[in-house]
């Protein structure tokens, strides 16, 4: 059961503009004033500035970064907080100390205390409001490093009030285009607005416009840039549908490593090596990305052993991307809602389930690139399954199916989420993979519903 007061407080966040629910919606600084965030958190105390932080932008991977990032100061001995959106299956997800989610009761009661505030600053949302109250649950909590994620863009992000340690810039590729624009340098100029004059920026690997993009935004603002794949550079290791491992070295230590590959392995000299329970080359990238982000906090004073990193890459937790739920039948959950992010759903298949038949279990939001999803992931697909979470963005299965039948594939339509999944493993064939992927909603919903599904899943296993 909910703690009391915990659905009053979350009626109350929902009765403000809630602009992920909004299909369109004007992206401006008009709409988006940080000024009335400013206003909010100085009634509030300025809870942002009691603890250092790290603030993550990017269109793909800025969950992995995150998680990773704030898995490793917590091995380090920090107490730390992560702060993400949206959740998966609980609301509670977007708030952490630690391995601890905020409580309902804590919540509901920071939400009392954050209305006579709200009352006095005209035009908030939901988002801004939730996060006031993330910056005040980190400050009560004793926090030393918030690790912060933004919402949407960078640049007018209610999270860009803060003036981290680093801020890191993770895989930027065509995603909210009505909102940011239908130009990587736009999207890229919106998410280098989280830069801040000398303060470092970390970069993860770019196509080339939006790269030259966040190079003059820093050089403008005389941040110092580490780009990963020329300051830090990284390599896959072995993997299993558990864990995998990976490299990670400085260009300093470049030679090193060339001795290293020559001498397959003899030499003195060994490149650090590191395990992460995230699956797929993306998220070799993202650990980089968030490697890179640590050696600049611990330039900056922090502690932060090679141990410490090792072990909290070892440890992370975040659900939903390449998860593998089950092995026979094979089940993966995947948050793949972009174009890009598909295509990298495709390769991690052909990596991780090479020649396995796939059921696509298939759910996306109606102002997403639908088109350009299937397009990457159809040629992959043996049987499709539309469904549609629970969500006012969410497409219409029929809408999806047109699209599919344009690529010559026919599609079962089968809603809800849990029903769709249900049927996904009851249609079962030996060496398939089951995929849910589309959109985090769907994701959320898939997982939640698991564990009522997983015993059908097992009376397969059996069969």
């Amino acid at each position: 059961m909910p703690a009391p007061g915990f659905a009053e407080a979350l009626d109350y966040l929902y009765s403000f503009v809630d602009y992920s629910q909004e299909r369109s919606y004007r992206y401006s600084a008009e709409v988006f004033d940080l000024d009335r965030m400013r206003k909010l958190l100085r009634l509030l105390g300025d809870p942002q500035n009691a603890y250092r932080t790290v603030h993550v932008a990017g269109t793909k991977g800025k969950g992995s970064v995150s998680s990773l990032t704030a898995s490793s100061l917590q091995a380090a001995g920090y107490r730390t907080g992560l702060y993400t959106s949206p959740h998966l299956v609980r609301f509670t997800e977007r708030i952490r100390v630690g391995d601890q989610e905020i409580g309902e009761a804590e919540l509901a009661q920071l939400v009392e205390e954050v209305k006579p505030h709200v009352a006095v600053v005209p035009g908030l949302t939901t988002f801004e409001i939730v996060t006031a109250v993330g910056f005040l649950h980190f400050a009560r909590s004793g926090v030393e490093v918030g690790v912060i994620e933004v919402g949407l863009g960078g640049r007018l992000d209610a999270t860009n009030v803060i003036t981290p340690q680093v801020a890191v810039i993770t895989s930027l590729s065509y995603d909210h285009t009505h909102l940011l624009g239908d130009r990587l340098s736009d999207i890229a100029a919106e998410k280098a607005g989280i830069i801040k004059p000398g303060v470092p920026v970390v970069l993860a690997p770019q196509q080339g416009e939006a790269e030259h993009v966040v190079e003059r935004i820093a050089a403008e603002r005389a941040a110092p840039l580490i780009k990963v794949g020329r300051d830090w550079l990284y390599a896959p290791g072995g993997h299993d549908l558990e864990h995998q491992h990976l490299f990670i070295w400085s260009a300093a230590e470049q030679p090193l490593m060339d001795a290293f590959v020559e001498s397959a392995g003899d030499e003195e000299w060994v490149p650090p090596r590191y395990e992460i329970p995230l699956l797929g080359h993306h998220q070799v990238v993202n650990a980089a990305v968030a490697y890179a982000a640590l050696r600049v906090l611990r330039q900056g004073g922090l502690d932060l052993t090679e141990e410490a990193v090792q072990r909290g890459f070892r440890q992370v937790r975040w659900p939903g991307r390449f998860q593998v739920l089950s092995s026979d039948p094979a089940v993966v959950i995947d948050s793949a809602h972009n174009r890009d992010s598909a295509l990298k759903l495709r390769l991690a298949l052909d990596e991780y389930f090479p020649g396995s038949p796939a059921t696509l279990v298939f759910g996306a939001s109606a102002d997403k690139d639908i088109a350009g999803m299937l397009e990457e992931l159809l040629p992959r697909v043996s049987r499709l399954i539309l469904t549609q979470a629970v969500h006012p963005r969410a497409a219409d299965p029929e809408d999806m199916a047109r699209l599919a039948h344009g690529h010559g594939i026919s599609a079962e339509t089968v809603v809800p989420v849990e029903a769709a999944l249900r049927r996904a493993i009851e249609r079962a064939r030996p060496g398939e993979v089951i995929v849910s992927a589309g959109s985090l909603f769907v994701s959320g919903e898939a997982l939640a519903a698991w564990e009522r599904v997983r015993p059908s899943a097992d009376r397969e296993m059996r069969r």
